[in-house]
């Protein structure tokens, strides 16, 4: 068991040595923007509700996207995780401050920073699972093409078909935890029918597709890139990466 947990973190260590760093900042970065501009609404209806993180949703995935074609599923999963941790420990720094008494009324402040811990419960299981969702979905549908697994079909394929199930689970997973389950009892009975939890679910899902279908491009590029500079390779196993046996 020891020799597991040895492994399983020198083959950690080994990922996070391998992803170029740029891409791992902007990941966490994006995971920890998209929780704090999720305070603000944009657009609500009775059947759908979108709020600011939806700006910084598509260059989640997209992280998500190319890091899980060239190391494969579980690194994503690991990077999940890591931004994930990132993102609790952000949430916290900013509760710490809020709660720090002032003599002039910083409430508006305190009451965005401060968050509400069932909504960053509710988002940090949705993220987590439609992380693991994308991931291994993403690397399922690019085994499909054989003959190409680098080419555009394929890309566009597992990225899109990913991306749009992984944001449905996310959406659906939120609106059920947080208007479904802890809503009715903090926030005066205020709740969603199922129905609009799965609406709003789909139609959020849809837009944020649209979204990876006007970035995606770029995902392909910054693969093509890796690819020409032997970047990737990692497959979870302790060994080195391509990255690190040619010196990257």
């Amino acid at each position: 068991m020891i020799a597991r947990i040895k492994s399983s973190w020198a083959d950690t260590k080994t990922l996070f040595r391998s992803i170029p760093s740029v891409t791992l900042a902007l990941f966490t970065l994006s995971v920890v923007l998209m929780n704090l501009l999720a305070n603000k609404t944009i657009f609500e209806s009775a059947w759908i509700a979108i709020d600011g993180g939806i700006v910084m949703s598509w260059l989640t995935f997209l992280c998500m996207d190319v890091v899980t074609k060239a190391f494969g599923p579980k690194a994503a999963v690991k990077m999940t995780v890591f931004a994930l941790i990132v993102n609790l420990f952000v949430c916290l720094i900013f509760y710490l401050v809020s709660i720090i008494p002032t003599e002039t009324d910083y409430s508006g402040f305190n009451l965005i920073f401060g968050g509400t811990w069932f909504i960053l419960l509710s988002s940090s299981v949705a993220f987590l699972a439609s992380g693991i969702v994308n991931s291994v979905l993403n690397w399922a549908v690019g085994r499909l093409f054989r003959r190409n697994p680098d080419g555009k079909l394929a890309y566009v394929c597992r990225c899109y078909i990913s991306t749009f199930v992984a944001q449905f689970v996310d959406n659906l997973l939120f609106a059920l935890l947080t208007f479904m389950v802890f809503a009715p009892v903090f926030w005066n009975g205020y709740s969603w029918t199922f129905l609009q939890c799965v609406s709003c679910a789909l139609l959020g899902a849809l837009l944020e597709l649209l979204m990876e279908v006007v970035f995606s491009p770029i995902g392909y590029r910054v693969l093509k890139s890796w690819k020409r500079d032997g970047i990737g390779g990692y497959e979870d196993s302790g060994k080195m990466s391509v990255s690190e046996r040619k010196g990257v």
